[in-house]
Order: C-alpha cells, then sequence, then structure tokens
C-alpha cells in the first residue's frame, strides 16, 4: 500500500509535467524518493493536504499513520496484521482514506 501511495504522488508529479519539458533539478532530485511528505509537497499538494488534515481529524490521523510508511518496511517481518490492516484501510477507506484523497488529484 505504501507503494500505490508513492507511485499515486508520483503520478501527480508527473501530470504537472508536460511532455519534452527539460524538468528543473530540484523537482527532478525531490521526485526520485520514497518520502510521501516530500512526494507531497513536490506534486504541489501539500496546501491542500494540510487543509484537509486540518477540516477532517479522521483524515489528519490517517494521514499520520500512512506517511511513517518506508521502501523498508516491505521487509520488516514484525508489522503485525492488525497494523498491516490500519496501514490498509488510512488509505483506501472511501471517506478520508489517503489513498482516495489523492486520486482524486491526478
Amino acid at each position: 500500500m505504501g507503494y500505490a501511495v508513492e507511485c499515486a504522488l508520483k503520478a501527480c508529479i508527473a501530470r504537472r509535467t508536460r511532455e519534452h519539458d527539460f524538468p528543473d533539478r530540484v523537482l527532478a532530485r525531490d521526485s526520485w524518493t520514497h518520502d510521501l511528505e516530500l512526494l507531497a509537497r513536490t506534486a504541489g499538494l501539500w496546501g491542500d493536504l494540510s487543509a484537509a488534515m486540518r477540516q477532517d481529524q479522521v483524515f489528519a490521523k490517517r494521514w499520520a499513520v500512512v506517511k511513517t510508511w518506508t521502501a523498508a518496511a516491505r521487509y520488516g517481518i514484525e508489522t503485525s496484521v492488525t497494523e498491516a490492516e490500519v496501514f490498509h484501510e488510512a488509505c483506501t477507506e472511501q471517506r478520508g482514506g489517503v489513498l482516495t484523497w489523492i486520486r482524486r488529484r491526478w
């Protein structure tokens, strides 16, 4: 699920990039990461994301769960079933899910 959120944010970045554009060095560097918060900023979504968190405490809690994801987490065997279920719900819930929210913006 973490990679799905990462790819969704990168889709938002790609949407802002025109064919044949020569990308800005900072944009390219900041797009080449697994850091979800940095990707949200790079995608130009940080203002909307912050506003959504202020308006909806459930969404804010779900973002707090999702933003802790790292690429190394896929190797972690210490993640419990309950933790995985919480993460999945934080991403996919129809009302207030992070991935659901991002999909409306790409």
